[in-house]
């Protein structure tokens, strides 16, 4: 009776972990979260506002929710090349840094290096509506190794999540 009972929960466990294995096959691995916003101010006092990094600590919320956050900035913050390095008990460490700049897109490279290595890229972008208007996009662009891909919804709840809450700090404080 114990054979029998071990066998079956052998095959079940063997059975889900084809299953698992066949949807990493099938799940895309390179994936973009794009969420936007629309914001009652000027397309270049928002971009000005977004291209600096440090005013990230007023309106994101992966730095608002973390007390044990501690934050070095490297180089001309809104140029190419500043760094935002972090270093935190809840989030491990890591570091942004702007890649491109053009008037209404800022490009950053995210580095991960605690609890995990990863890279990942993400852009904020400010476009005119119209004089007084602007829409906000934050797109994230991952890309996950098989099997883990399977899981990639999980990531993806999170962080469209966080940028929508992102958006609302962001648009508070500029519509002040």
């Amino acid at each position: 009776m114990l054979i029998k009972i071990i066998k079956w929960i052998s095959i079940l466990y063997f059975s889900l972990l084809i299953i698992f294995l066949l949807l990493g096959l099938i799940i895309p691995k390179k994936y973009t979260i794009s969420e936007k916003i629309t914001i009652n101010k000027p397309q270049a006092e928002v971009y000005e506002y977004i291209k600096l990094l440090k005013n990230q600590e007023l309106y994101s919320v992966w730095i608002l929710d973390d007390t044990t956050n501690t934050i070095r900035y490297i180089g001309v913050d809104g140029t190419i090349g500043a760094q935002a390095v972090w270093v935190s008990e809840k989030s491990g460490k890591g570091s942004q840094t702007i890649s491109k700049l053009d008037g209404e897109r800022v490009d950053v490279d995210l580095k991960f290096i605690e609890p995990y290595e990863s890279n990942q890229k993400a852009s904020t972008i400010a476009k005119k509506i119209s004089v007084t208007q602007s829409e906000v996009i934050s797109e994230f662009y991952d890309t996950e190794v098989y099997p883990m891909n399977v899981v990639s919804f999980i990531s993806k709840i999170i962080i469209r999540d966080a940028e929508k809450r992102n958006f609302i700090n962001l648009k508070n404080i500029l519509e002040k």
